[in-house]
């Protein structure tokens, strides 16, 4: 290339350098900053995606992540006397621009005559979209040097095509970098909230500026160490998860979690956002609850850092150890047979029936046991201690529910191996002209086990809503309007059979 070629280039670049660095002097800086951040969570309790803690380079994850943020930036800007423009860059990449506010803290009259939100962020494909019919240059690599090909960019598409000093047009299928003379109006680097200002004096004033952003999320999960060497005990620890694809990083924050059926307005259809509640700890580094109208407000009593495209998991509350529980076995094999509300005459409905014994653990959330407090929705996994090399391998996962204290939970295990029932009509009658129905059913658990195990028979009454029980071999409870349960003992290596007759009228 000759000297008269390389004199422009240099030209570009220096010009693109220059308009870079005042375009970012643009930007304000504050002079002291305090971030805090409120999340709310549309994140069902379970297993969570993969795809959610691995955004794919280059392209913004954070609108699928189930859940939204309100973040408030207390900052310390210096304000010009009159009408003037303050530009912070520095925010989140998924701000909802209607629920942006701003406010001087220190200056009530300090009026916002107009605010934007600028996110048509520079890239190669609108850089070259604003450059059509201006010069760029095009390095071009040959082997162990580079060409530099500089002229007018008359389209883009398959290539770029150039007409050069000459008056020749080129067609360049294959390039390395493009380089620029400087960025075009309206292109920025950085998502930007900027407000045009009236202030009646100059100088420092403490600000707030606030804003709803969506990918940023935030769930429970639990871990359980069962020992069943002493009588059904186990420790119980608990973390929260956060997830930050919001665009912006949040250091040294106040951090905020709502627990409460928040309702917003959709476009299309109302829909409510599941938010966990969370636990309060009594120390003073873990979380603190409080009633917030209709919901409770929870506020990890440190300051914590939240970067950008990351996950944190902070502890819940303090392990719970020792905490007494009950292993619970339950043969229901009716469970998805509920009544529908009509009469349901055909005999071979729920004639035969064969299923699983589930096994599920039982604790009390109370003060007594270490707990006592609100537990939110989310997994539970538990494991169980092998003392022959005190390792500790998994037994089983469950959801649970929104959990008050002086509640029960239970957590369904899986299936006992060695437990199996059956269940089988053995009459059925049913007369029509006096409207009454009779079914009986015999029920056999048989135990395969070293010892004796008491098993929970749970019944639906499917068939009529008006029913009695007549004939049972064993005492039963009544659970709901339409279930009876009977709690029985099957000796070791022996079995227990109940029968009972279901006297339906209508």
């Amino acid at each position: 290339m000759n000297s008269s070629t390389k004199k422009p280039l240099t030209r570009l670049i220096a010009l693109a350098i220059s308009t870079i660095c005042s375009g970012a002097a643009m930007s304000a800086d504050p002079i002291d900053s305090d971030d805090s951040i409120t999340i709310y969570s549309r994140m069902q309790p379970g297993a969570v995606s993969p795809e959610l803690y691995r955004p794919v380079a280059g392209r913004q994850q954070g609108g699928q992540v189930p859940g939204y943020a309100i973040v408030r930036h207390d900052r310390s800007y210096v304000i010009d006397k009159g009408v003037n423009t303050l530009r912070v860059s520095d925010v989140a990449a998924l701000i909802d621009p209607t629920t942006v506010t701003f406010a001087s803290l220190d200056e009530p009259g300090t009026r916002v005559l107009e605010q934007n939100f600028k996110f048509d962020l520079v890239s190669q494909a609108k850089l070259l979209q604003r450059y059509l019919g201006q010069r760029i240059v095009v390095e071009q690599p040959r082997g162990d040097h580079v060409d530099l090909i500089e002229g007018v960019l008359l389209g883009i598409g398959d290539g770029l095509t150039l007409e050069l000093d000459d008056g020749s047009v080129q067609a360049i299928r294959s390039y390395g970098n493009i380089r620029f003379s400087q960025l075009p109006g309206g292109l920025i680097t950085k998502p930007t909230l900027e407000w045009l200002l009236d202030s009646p004096r100059k100088g420092s004033q403490e600000t707030r500026i606030a804003y709803e952003t969506q990918g940023m999320t935030w769930w429970a999960d639990y871990n359980i160490t069962y020992d069943e060497s002493e009588d059904c005990a186990m420790d119980l620890s608990a973390w929260v998860s956060v997830i930050n694809q919001s665009g912006a990083s949040y250091d040294d924050a106040r951090l905020k979690l709502i627990a409460g059926d928040v309702n917003r307005a959709q476009p299309q259809r109302p829909r409510r956002d599941v938010v966990y509640k969370m636990a309060m700890v009594e120390e003073s580094a873990g979380f603190t609850e409080k009633a917030f109208f209709e919901y409770h407000l929870y506020t990890l009593e440190r300051r914590t850092t939240l970067p950008d495209n990351s996950t944190k998991q902070l502890q819940l509350m303090p392990t719970a150890r020792g905490i007494g529980c009950k292993k619970e076995l339950v043969f229901a094999p009716t469970l998805n047979m509920p009544f529908r509300g009509y009469q349901q005459l055909d005999q071979e409905y729920g004639r035969y029936g064969k299923g699983d014994v589930n096994v599920f653990l039982r604790f009390k959330n109370e003060k007594s046991q270490q707990l006592g407090i609100p537990l939110p929705a989310g997994r539970i996994r538990v494991n169980q201690l092998d003392p022959e090399d005190d390792s500790l391998e998994f037994i089983g996962e469950d959801l649970i529910d929104h959990t008050p204290r002086n509640e029960d939970v239970l957590i369904e295990m899986g299936n006992a191996f060695d437990i199996v029932g059956e269940r089988k009509q053995t009459d059925f009658r049913v007369d029509t002209r006096t409207r009454n129905m009779w079914e009986t059913f015999e029920i056999r658990l048989r135990n395969h086990k070293d010892e004796a195990v008491d098993v929970a028979v749970l019944e639906n009454l499917y068939r009529m809503a008006n029913w009695k029980i007549e004939n049972a071999s064993h005492r039963y409870e009544k659970d709901n309007s339409n279930r009876i349960r009977f709690n029985v003992t099957v000796p070791s290596e022996g079995e227990a059979v109940i029968s009972y007759t279901a006297h339906y009228d209508w």
